[in-house]
């Protein structure tokens, strides 16, 4: 009791204070109704995992590190067996949901993980844990070495054939192709023991559930052609080399040919200055002197005669001009026509020099016939040919030579017994500059001309030669050019025609086409 009033205090003890009454203990929270939750079983070491029947697989569970399980609510990490670092647990607890999320099927229950962690290569093979509802409540897996799974590459080649037997051989895996297996870090998990060429190579890579892991194979060459109904197709580097070497010829055709077609438009256009330009001479001439007698302008019968024979040697000119340009066209629509018949050959010569002489003595040139009356001779010609092919080998003789030279137009029987046996030949040798014998092959070819003559004041269509080598050929003869005989330069152009048999000239002293004779009678025109 408290002292009373006015009573001295004591010293020494406090005063007895009365004891408090304890508190209530907490209420306990109301448990939920039904059973209480299972308690998830303890996580079995990897060596108290259930037996295997498999061989492959009691050999897998033997490399198992430890048994984990993950749950899903608090993210809880659980071991048992060999104890992973801080960082493999780490890797654990972030990649598990992500994967199992990503790649799991429950129509599978299992996924794999592949991968290197805390610097040490690691496979995961895991399930998932559902509850009745079907919600993911834990993850429950183990972590193996990743080359534990070096039995399963081949257990299937082992078990079944790779490719039927008629079509192997009955080779053996090993000896059909190689295999290796890299994960999705690019290191190499499994190589085969025999290893070949990667000429004939394939790449796939498996499903994420089974850790993507990519897979190479490496057939064996040789086994190539077998393997495909066949054989294998041939390089095609031979035909592209074909295709490319056709090509590169039509290339070169097509330059060929357009160069071709420029140079022949070219020398048509030429032909076609040249013909004008001999076409307008001639008619010029005519028709000055014509108007000089129709106006009554000449002072004398000399002129008079003399107008009327330049008249005439324009016109023959004009006229032999005309037939080249008709032979030429019909030869270009390759309706070119002789009739071979027997034709004197010295009454022939003689009659297409006279014709001649009005263009001949305009120049002062003179044409002789050796021998004189042809000694004979009758040759399988059509006169028209002789004729035009004749004025055209004379006409250039006298073009192209000096002024007041003599043209020599000899007849030359073959030896019989000797190769041109039953042949004449006639030859028009001039004085002048001759042919190189570079070019004695040219010359016949259309609308050619020597270079020397291209910038000359001559005038030219480049085609008279053309006719003369055609209608020799018509007549199954020969045409070329060779020097004239007897030296000095010139140019003697030689056609060959075949005899009549029964008018050969008789047996006597004969000459070859080159060489020079005694001297005989020569008729002068």
């Amino acid at each position: 009791p408290p002292p009373a009033p006015g009573a001295p205090a004591r010293r020494g003890r406090p005063p007895r204070r009365a004891p408090r009454a304890p508190a209530p203990p907490p209420a306990a929270p109301p448990r939920p109704a039904g059973p209480p939750p299972p308690r998830a079983p303890p996580l079995p070491e990897p060596s108290q995992l259930p037996a295997m029947p498999d061989s492959n697989s009691r050999n897998f569970l033997r490399h198992a590190r430890y048994t984990f399980r993950l749950d899903l609510t608090t993210g809880r990490l659980a071991t048992a067996g060999e104890l992973p670092s801080a960082a493999a647990r780490a890797w654990l607890i972030d990649t598990l949901p992500l994967n199992s999320r990503a790649v799991y099927t429950p129509e599978e229950r299992v996924a794999a993980i592949i991968d290197t962690a805390a610097g040490r290569p690691r496979l995961v093979v895991y399930t998932v844990v559902r509850d009745p509802a079907g919600t993911p409540r834990a993850i429950v897996g183990l972590e193996a070495d990743p080359r534990s799974l070096e039995p399963f590459y081949t257990m299937g080649a082992e078990k079944f054939p790779l490719l039927p037997r008629p079509l192997t051989g009955g080779v053996t895996y090993d000896s059909l192709g190689s295999v290796v297996v890299r994960y999705a870090g690019g290191f190499e998990l499994y190589r085969s023991p025999v290893q070949y060429e990667p000429r004939f190579v394939a790449r796939d890579s498996l499903d994420g559930m089974m850790g993507a892991l990519q897979v190479q194979v490496a057939l064996r060459p040789e086994m190539a052609s077998k393997l495909v109904i066949g054989g294998l197709p041939r390089s095609r580097l031979p035909m592209l080399l074909i295709v490319l070497a056709l090509t590169a010829g039509l290339i070169v055709t097509a330059l060929v040919q357009l160069r071709r077609e420029y140079d022949l438009a070219r020398l048509r256009t030429d032909f076609v200055s040249g013909v004008s330009h001999e076409l307008r001479t001639p008619l010029a001439q005519i028709r000055m002197f014509s108007e000089t007698l129709l106006l009554g302008r000449v002072r004398s019968d000399e002129e008079r005669r003399r107008s009327l024979e330049i008249i005439d040697q324009e016109a023959r000119r004009l006229t032999h001009l005309v037939e080249n340009l008709l032979h030429f066209s019909r030869s270009e629509r390759q309706v070119t026509r002789v009739v071979p018949e027997p034709t004197a050959l010295g009454p022939a010569v003689r009659a297409v020099v006279e014709s001649f002489a009005p263009l001949a003595g305009a120049r002062h040139v003179t044409v002789r016939v050796e021998p004189a009356e042809g000694i004979g001779i009758v040759a399988q010609a059509d006169p028209a040919a002789l004729r035009q092919m004749l004025l055209n080998l004379l006409d250039n003789a006298v073009k192209y030579g000096p002024e007041g030279q003599i043209i020599t137009v000899r007849i030359t029987p073959c030896d019989q017994g000797g190769e041109g046996g039953g042949r004449v030949r006639i030859s028009v040798e001039d004085h002048g500059p001759g042919i190189p014998l570079a070019d004695r092959e040219r010359v016949w070819e259309r609308f050619w001309r020597l270079e020397r003559d291209r910038g000359s004041a001559v005038a030219g269509t480049g085609i008279g030669l053309a006719v003369v080598r055609e209608l020799a050929a018509l007549h199954g003869g020969r045409a070329w050019v060779e020097e004239a005989e007897g030296g000095g330069g010139g140019a003697g152009f030689v056609l060959e025609f075949p005899t009549t048999a029964e008018h050969r000239e008789p047996a006597g002293p004969r000459r070859s086409p080159t060489t020079t004779t005694a001297p005989q009678e020569r008729a002068t025109v």
